[in-house]
This record gives C-alpha cells, sequence and structure tokens, in this order.
C-alpha cells in the first residue's frame, strides 16, 4: 500500500509508538486528542476514534482501533470517524484489526478497555457541550447486561421498564439500589456490582448508602418498600416483551462480496475458500452479527475507505444497527474471521509488512516525529521465573501397574522415559502451607499406566480436601516450576515399570533402559544453576547439535563436547555442570473475572491453567482436566497449541504464586465466603477495601547469573538459601549407577554455591589416553554438585572405586588419608559455608604460604591447612595480586562467584 505524508492526518503522528490506550474526538471533521483525565467519559453527540496498543513478549507492539458511535452523532461525523480509523492503520504500518463501536452495542473487546463500564453522557460537540452546572441530582435508572464485561444503558424511569431477566440499578440522590430480576445469574449480579461501586464513586464521592433488591422476594425491610415506592408501591412484573434493541441479529450463512467501484457485488462460490480473496482487492464477509471488511495488501489507501464505506453503507440498507464491522488486513486475520471459510492454508508470518512499516516510519521522521515505536523492537531476552519457592519438601511416586511406590530421597528426581510419576510438592505460602500435586509422562510410557497416574493423583488431590493446584506434565515440555522444583533433573531412556516391560516384550523390541554398563550420551539443557537438566540420547553422532553441550559417560570416563554455536551464558551453565557434574475469551482480564461459581481457563500458550471455584459442584470439579484437555484438542483459538501442554489445575483459596502473577492478586478476595454477589456486596455496601499486600517474606535475588526484571505488582521474591527449618527430602542412594553417583553431591548444601572440586576423586590416569583430554576432564570426572540435592543430615562420603587402571604409583599413606580426610570436610563444611556466604573469614593466626604450595596441583603441597579455604593462607600483597582484588572486596562478592575464582586458580 502505497502511502504519502498528505494522506495521513497529522493528529496521528506519533501515535502507538508505547502500550495503552490513546482516544481522540472527532471535532469539526478532525481528530482531536482527548486528555487522559477523560478517558472513559464518552458523550452520545459525538464520534470517536480508539487505539488500544499492547506490547507483546517479543518486543513488537500490536494495535487494535475502534472507532465509536454516540446514538446522537451525526452521519457525516460518523464517516469521518470511520474514514479516519483507515488513516490511523495506515500510519500504524497497515497492520491493525479495526472494529465499529455503536453506543448500546458494544464488544467485549471494547469494554473491557474501560472497565467496569461505560455510561455515556448527553450532549457533545454539535451541542457546543451544553453541562449542567452544579445541577440537582436526577435520579436516573439503567439497565446491565453481561457476565465478563457489563453494558449499561440508561432507561425510562419507569416501572414498564424492569423486568424479571435484567439487572436494574436505580441511582437516586441518597441511595443505590441494585434490583435483581429473578431469572439473572449470581454472576451477572456480581458484575452489576461493580456498575454500583463505579456509580457511587463517580457520582456520590463514595459516600451514599447502598442496597439490594432480590425480585419476587416480599420481604417486609424497610430497603425493599424503599425501593418500589419509587415506582408509587410494589405491583407484579409483566413478562419482558422484546423490543428493538433486544431483537438479536441471527448469524446468517456468509456471504461473500467484492468491493468494484465503490460498490459490494456478490460473489457466487459453493464454499468459502482462501483463494477467492485477491490481494489487489477488498472484501465485504456479511455473517449477521458480524461483517468483515478484507483488505489486500496490495491495496491503496483510497480503496480502504471505498471498503469501509461500502460496508456502512450495506448495514444502512439491510437496517441492522447492532451489527459489528471488524476490518482486517491480508496476513493479520483474526481467528473468528479465518473461521468462517472452510479451510484457511497454513501461514508463515507476513514479513513484507516490514517494509511498509519502515517507509510511513520515514514518512513521518521528516516531520521531526519520534518513530522509535513505529519501528520493529528487537526481540526481549526474558529470564524465566518459576515464581514458586523452592525450599519446600517433595515426595515423588512412580507408577507400577495400579499402585504406586515411593521413591527414595535420593532417586526422586532421576526419572526413566518409559514410566509415569505423581509428585506431590509443599512449600510455605504467604500465610499458610501451599501443595502442588502433579503427573509426569514418560515419552515412552504407556497409556494404562497414565490413566492409572491420573486417578491415583486424583484421589491424592480429594484426600486434601481439592486444596492443592495440579499439575499434568509431558516429558519433553516441562515448565520452569517443575524444574525448579526437582533443581536437578535426570532423564534416563527405558523404562523399569511393569506397564513398560509388558510393552517391549509384547512389541517384541529390545530394551533400551539405561543401565550401569551403558554407554551413556545426555543433553545438557536449562537456563541456570536452579534448574539444569540432562536428558539421555542416542550415543550416535546425529545425536549432537551445535547449540548444545553434551556429556559422554562410558565406564569411568567422561567427556564433555560444547557445540559452536552456544553462548557465553552456556559455557557458563557447563562449566558449572563440569565441576558440578559428576472458549469464551475474556479481554483484560482481572482477578474479579474469576467468578466462584464457573471454571475458567488461562491460555498461556506454553502452558495452560484451569482455574475451579469454590462453589463449583464437585461432579464438574472432578472434570477439570478433562476441560484443559478439551482445550488443547480442540485448539479453539488456532494457536497450534501443543496437545502435550502443561496443564495445572488452580482451586480458588488455593491459587500458587506462579497463577497469581498474572494478575493484580489481593488473596484477601480469594478468601471471602459466599457467592461472588455475595462477596462483591459486602465489599460495596459496607466498604470493604482490599487486603493491603503483605510485605514479601524473601528479598528478590538474580536468576540464573542475571538479575531479575519483573513487573512490580507481579513479583514474588525467592530464595535458593538453604533453610534448616524447611529442608528438601534429598540424599544418596548405594544402588544408584556410575553416572548418577557422578551427578550428585551426597550432602546438603545450597545449589547456588559451586560444589568442591576434588581432582583426588579420579586421577588423570584412570583413563587410558588421559593425556589427550583437556584441563577440563578432571573437574569433568570430579563430577561433584549440578545434580546433588540436600539431605536433613549430611551424609559421610563414601570412597569411590578405582579400576585397576590407577596410578601405580601410589601417594604416601600419611598424605592419603589426610586428602581423603579433606575431602570429606570439603563437603561436610558446604552448609556452613551457606550459612556463612556473605561473611569476611577470620584469619588472625593464620600462617602464611606462598601460591604455590597452596594450589590443588602442587608438587609440594601444604598439609595443615583448611582446604576449603586455601587462599586465607596468601599473603594480602600476592591476594591482591592473584585475585585483582583484596581480601574484604572478594569475601563480599557471592559464595558461588569466590568459589568461580577460587577454581580457575586451582584454589578450589
Amino acid at each position: 500500500m502505497a502511502v504519502s505524508m498528505r494522506d495521513l492526518d497529522p493528529a496521528f503522528q506519533g501515535a502507538g509508538q508505547k502500550a495503552g490506550s490513546e482516544i481522540w474526538r472527532i471535532e469539526n471533521f478532525r481528530p482531536v486528542p482527548v486528555p487522559k483525565s477523560s478517558y472513559g467519559k464518552f458523550f452520545t453527540g459525538d464520534s470517536y476514534v480508539i487505539l488500544k496498543t499492547t506490547a507483546l513478549k517479543n518486543g513488537a507492539l500490536r494495535h487494535d482501533i475502534h472507532y465509536w458511535l454516540g446514538k446522537d452523532t451525526t452521519q457525516d461525523e460518523a464517516g469521518t470517524a470511520a474514514v479516519k480509523t483507515v488513516e490511523l492503520d495506515a500510519a500504524l504500518g497497515g497492520r491493525a484489526v479495526q472494529y465499529r463501536e455503536v453506543q448500546g452495542h458494544e464488544t467485549e473487546k471494547f469494554l473491557s478497555y474501560f472497565k467496569p463500564c461505560i455510561i455515556p453522557q448527553p450532549g457533545g460537540v454539535a451541542s457546543g457541550f451544553k453541562h449542567a452546572e452544579a445541577e440537582e441530582h436526577k435520579t436516573r435508572l439503567y439497565v446491565c447486561k453481561g457476565k465478563h464485561v457489563v453494558h449499561v444503558k440508561e432507561v425510562s424511569f419507569a416501572r414498564s421498564s424492569l423486568n424479571h431477566d435484567d439487572i436494574f440499578i436505580l441511582d437516586t440522590k441518597s441511595k443505590i439500589f441494585q434490583f435483581n430480576g429473578s431469572n439473572s445469574s449470581i454472576q451477572e449480579r456480581a458484575k452489576a456490582l461493580e456498575v454500583v461501586q463505579y456509580i457511587k464513586d463517580t457520582y456520590h464521592d463514595g459516600k451514599c448508602e447502598v442496597a439490594s433488591i432480590e425480585d419476587g422476594k416480599l420481604m417486609a425491610d424497610a430497603e425493599t418498600g424503599e425501593f418500589w415506592g419509587f415506582f408509587g408501591g410494589f405491583a407484579p412484573l409483566p413478562r419482558k416483551t422484546a423490543n428493538e434493541d433486544d431483537k438479536a441479529v441471527d448469524s446468517l450463512p456468509a456471504k461473500l462480496f467484492c468491493i468494484l467501484k465503490e460498490q459490494a457485488e456478490p460473489i457466487q462460490a459453493d464454499s468459502l475458500t482462501r483463494e477467492l480473496l485477491d490481494t489487489n482487492k477488498c472484501y465485504i464477509l456479511d455473517c449477521g452479527v458480524e461483517v468483515f471488511v478484507w483488505m489486500g495488501r496490495n491495496t491503496s489507501l483510497d480503496e480502504r475507505k471505498s471498503a469501509s464505506s461500502a460496508a456502512e453503507e450495506l448495514l444502512r440498507s439491510l437496517d441492522r444497527p447492532k451489527s459489528h464491522i471488524i476490518r482486517v488486513i491480508e496476513g493479520f486475520e483474526t481467528v473468528m474471521f479465518r473461521s468462517k471459510f472452510d479451510m484457511w492454508p497454513e501461514t508463515t508470518a507476513v514479513t513484507v509488512s516490514e517494509d511498509g512499516r519502515g517507509k510511513v516510519a520515514a514518512l513521518l521522521k521528516r516531520q521531526g516525529v519520534n518513530v522509535k515505536g513505529l519501528l520493529k523492537a528487537a526481540p526481549v531476552k526474558e529470564e524465566p521465573q518459576p515464581y514458586i519457592d523452592c525450599t519446600g519438601n517433595l515426595q515423588v511416586w512412580r507408577v507400577n501397574g495400579q499402585e504406586k511406590t515411593l521413591l527414595s530421597a535420593s532417586d526422586q528426581s532421576k526419572f526413566y522415559s518409559g514410566d509415569c510419576y505423581i509428585f506431590q510438592y509443599s512449600y510455605p505460602g504467604e500465610d499458610k502451607e501451599e501443595h502442588l500435586i502433579g503427573t509426569w509422562f514418560g515419552k515412552q510410557s504407556v497409556e494404562e499406566e497414565r490413566t492409572s497416574a491420573i486417578s491415583l493423583a486424583s484421589k491424592m488431590v480429594e484426600s486434601l480436601k481439592f486444596l492443592p493446584a495440579q499439575a499434568r506434565i509431558y516429558e519433553g515440555n516441562e515448565p520452569i516450576q517443575f524444574f525448579s522444583i526437582f533443581q536437578s533433573f535426570i532423564v534416563f531412556k527405558g523404562g523399569v515399570s511393569d506397564g513398560y516391560k509388558k510393552y517391549i516384550a509384547e512389541k517384541e523390541v529390545p530394551d533400551d533402559t539405561y543401565t550401569e554398563d551403558s554407554v551413556a550420551l545426555f543433553r545438557v539443557q536449562g537456563s541456570g544453576p536452579d534448574n539444569m537438566q540432562a536428558i539421555q540420547v542416542e550415543p550416535v553422532a546425529s545425536s549432537l547439535n551445535s547449540s548444545y553441550c553434551y556429556i559422554l559417560h562410558s565406564g569411568s570416563s567422561v567427556f564433555n563436547w560444547s557445540g559452536n554455536l552456544t553462548t557465553p551464558e552456556d559455557q557458563e551453565l557447563v562449566e558449572r555442570q563440569l565441576d558440578v557434574i559428576k472458549v469464551t475469551e475474556i479481554f483484560n482480564f482481572t482477578q474479579d473475572d474469576l467468578m466462584t461459581e464457573d471454571i475458567f481457563i488461562l491460555d498461556c500458550h506454553s502452558e495452560i491453567f484451569v482455574w475451579v471455584g469454590q462453589q463449583v459442584d464437585s461432579k464438574n470439579r472432578m472434570h477439570a482436566l478433562t476441560i484443559g484437555e478439551k482445550f488443547l484438542e480442540r485448539d479453539f483459538l488456532l494457536e497450534k497449541l501443543s496437545h502435550t501442554a502443561p496443564i495445572y489445575i488452580i482451586m480458588e483459596g488455593s491459587e500458587p504464586p506462579f497463577f497469581t502473577r498474572f494478575f493484580t492478586w489481593d488473596s484477601g478476595k480469594s478468601a471471602m465466603q459466599g457467592n461472588s454477589f455475595q462477596r462483591k456486596l459486602a465489599i460495596v455496601k459496607n466498604g470493604i477495601s482490599p487486603t493491603p499486600e503483605k510485605p514479601k517474606r524473601r528479598t528478590p535475588i538474580s536468576y540464573g547469573g542475571r538479575s531479575s526484571s519483573l513487573p512490580e505488582k507481579s513479583q514474588r521474591s525467592r530464595s535458593m538459601s538453604f533453610s534448616p527449618d524447611r529442608v528438601r527430602v534429598r540424599g544418596r542412594s548405594p544402588a544408584f549407577n556410575a553416572l548418577a553417583a557422578n551427578f550428585e553431591n551426597p550432602n546438603a548444601r545450597n545449589l547456588s554455591t559451586p560444589p568442591p572440586m576434588v581432582r583426588k576423586l579420579y586421577p588423570k590416569s584412570v583413563t587410558p589416553d588421559s593425556s589427550k583430554l583437556d584441563s577440563r576432564s578432571a573437574a569433568i570426572a570430579a563430577l561433584s554438585a549440578s545434580f546433588e540435592q540436600p539431605a536433613r543430615e549430611p551424609v559421610a562420603p563414601k570412597s569411590p572405586k578405582v579400576t585397576e587402571e590407577a596410578p601405580k604409583t601410589k601417594p604416601k599413606p600419611e598424605t592419603n588419608s589426610k586428602e581423603k580426610a579433606m575431602s570429606s570436610r570439603i563437603e561436610a563444611l558446604t552448609i556452613e559455608e551457606d550459612v556463612k556466604e556473605g561473611e569476611a573469614e577470620d584469619e588472625e593466626g593464620l600462617p602464611i604460604y606462598p601460591y604455590e604450595r597452596l594450589k590443588t596441583t602442587s608438587i609440594e603441597p601444604v598439609t595443615e591447612i583448611d582446604v576449603t579455604k586455601r587462599e586465607t593462607y596468601l599473603s594480602s600483597e600476592e591476594f591482591r595480586q592473584k585475585f585483582g582484588m583484596a581480601k574484604d572486596a572478594f569475601y563480599k562478592l557471592p559464595k558461588w562467584k569466590q568459589n568461580k575464582l577460587k577454581m580457575a586458580l586451582q584454589l578450589f
């Protein structure tokens, strides 16, 4: 689309450069910016253009444009608003979805921008903005409709306006009454109370009384009598009769029109297909309630304006004022539009739009406009955040047939791809103990055991009165919360359950289950030291990927391989491990949209949450997981959701932080009793203010070595420090094979602190050709802490078995015993080191030794020292020379960074 500067209204220069809303009112056929203080205030005699800009995760900006037409606006103003909307889209690069909004029939998307409601006021530009000054309060009657957003309309203040189906609000000088029709739902009543609060705050300075009146309940209370007194006393209401406004536009068979010379010409076709749409033309798709205008990428600005005018004329000719006009650009069609076609082909992301966007930006830049927001921003790299306390207690069961077997603490993070597992994680919440119960399905697991796992997990949830959050997780699609809970996670090939063994026997396929003698290749992955994984893959060259690092384990040899596309962050992670390794869419949703009588799905694309209200009956509550599975299976929003995406089941009142982070959350609301209407009535009527946010119990820490940058309202602090009063149940299994033994340290320690590297455990000469290994091989062989796990009590480390290829020259007995003692002390002191993190160690009275005798590879090592504090025996001068800083500065560093510097200098 060719765009020149003269085609763009100057009022739109610089629009849409940052997230938020922008509004213009049509005055004398020109758009005039509306002050932000007046956003949400609309006059019935005016037309408006509204731009909603949303920042996406990849740094790009998405735009939705609406033009709102008051019921008393002139046809010329309405036409101007429609044309200016097309111009605004052109200024933004020609990709925005555009909506026509008519007063009283607005889309839910539009109303969601102005929660809880909009109440248009009489007057406008044409009437000279005649506003009454200090006018005596006028009693008004409003009707409210809607469960998720509320359509509010003023009706005649008369008994005949009332009915049994809707909610009505009577606004008098001293009191606001909410009349609940007997056929209205609890959710509708609760939503209408938000309008009552809005009227109370806006027109009464928050100081009037509020009363709730129930239709059909003739209770002899003063408020009910007072309400009916405004209508001349009580009398039965007639059955509601449909008026013109209530007549819905039926969904009609879709009809396609092509715009030729500003006229809509019908297209005859047996079925609607994408091939009917020509990129050089504009089309109208009439579906009754929705009327879509499709604009080809190669159409001009004038052609698009003509298509919009033709759609307006079509609705006038058909006398359908309630129909919504939605204008879409080729390549950026909405899900609703695409669903009208029998088949919509899979398309890749449109890139040609960037060219037009750049040209528009260049035009505006010449006019001195800041066009930074108009150009595509670089993708923002987000650090994953678990939003869950990682100091809780973990229990894991392996499913075997219809039974589950509790795994030992040392085996609970070692899964087999052919098995199913159940885990229960209990952790400290803001004011109570929280629980998460989940199932993990290996890729090779059998269906019978998956079904059994779901059943067993459901019984566990039921035994805890449905309070725990629930999760279903598939191998390869684990969320960050899962890895953060397990911290170290290993997936082995094969399986050990009876179901898996039976399956491979029936299929007559070889059993590839990992054993101690296997040659095993593991892909190392994870975003930081708090969630590292080792996934077993086929030990063949084709398994290697340049973007990953790998560990090959064969007998007593361990090798690492780093792809040439790995980043410095990946290298840092691997270095640590090598030291270590041995529906109905609700727009702009808020917490208040979660009604206790309903079940809601929060779609995060890579994972979904099914929220279950307290008032949902037990039968429906048991189907929450099925609902989530159906949502993924049917992919209602056409997002190409994975059928194996994680599903969380969240019970009201027990919402975990990784769910509440999507809201501005008030825990006091979810703790209230009663149905949604009763809860909101208590807040509105009694003036109960939301519970103030409690001070955070923990201080934020950096994640994966980089600082957290969470939004202020959603940030949840967490700590990875060792906590004696809430120890993770972790330990060591004597039966675990050589690789797993390498992967873990048996002692309790903080994963944020790198583990000790004890070269003596695996001398270089253990491998036949050790001379060809690089300097990392000794560290690899040390294999100390990436997959270690804290235990309740320190366990004495076991001496490794030395193969026949061990060094022939044995060290002196005295030295050997001392070094063994030192190795034990290194690991046993780990917890003590964590407690002392940040504290400068006392070096009074310590002897001074030269660096060459203190390093771990010294030919003449000093034996009478604490090997966990080798650096403290350096003189101040030599310390500064080696570390590049004074001792005081060194001990102010995080413990893991201290240890990394010490390892680099062979002092650890």
